[in-house]
């Protein structure tokens, strides 16, 4: 009963006059100091650094007071130069506050070297899919006179026969020479 009372009472009521007074004076008060201390609405665009190198990259950046972090080397990639800008975060165009970081992933100086599977009596369709999925290409095809037809007899990198187990870069082309089912 006595809280009942107290819900009814002058001195209730004039402490929540007390908040409302003080919560519509603050508020206003917030939302001024937080737009100085964010510096709401100053922001600079991100350049396009795709393709650059980094010495362009640092320059172009320091100019705009932004700093870049290389997050990761991708992998190799023959359009872009060595060490250039394969892509960035945020992405480009993107609004930005001064002295952010922009993140960077960066062309690897070659491709990694790949062990060779032994696709050795197996079917040009199983080697292929073998083969390309590690990332080598499928160079020339020759048929020579063998039982197994359309298996891999034998196969060479560059006029060199290679063996199951050799380590070759990504990309590099492989010829193969398959049986035609004649003996």
């Amino acid at each position: 009963m006595t809280f009942l009372r107290f819900l009814f009472s002058k001195y209730f009521f004039k402490h929540i006059f007390y908040m409302i007074l003080i919560v519509l004076f603050a508020m206003p008060f917030g939302i001024i100091a937080l737009r100085f201390m964010t510096d709401h609405g100053d922001y600079v665009k991100v350049p396009d650094l795709k393709g650059k190198t980094l010495d362009s990259v640092a320059i172009e950046l320091d100019k705009l007071d932004l700093k870049y972090i290389i997050l990761d080397s991708g992998n190799y990639n023959p359009n872009y130069k060595i060490f250039s800008v394969l892509d960035q975060q945020p992405k480009f165009d993107s609004k930005v506050k001064e002295g952010r970081k922009i993140y960077l992933t960066i062309n690897s100086s070659d491709f990694k070297m790949v062990e060779v599977p032994n696709v050795m009596r197996t079917t040009i369709r199983q080697a292929r899919k073998s083969l390309e999925s590690l990332g080598f290409i499928i160079g020339e095809i020759e048929y020579i006179d063998d039982i197994g037809k359309d298996e891999v007899i034998s196969f060479s990198y560059q006029g060199k026969q290679l063996k199951p187990g050799d380590t070759l870069r990504k990309t590099s082309v492989i010829d193969f020479k398959l049986g035609n089912g004649k003996l």
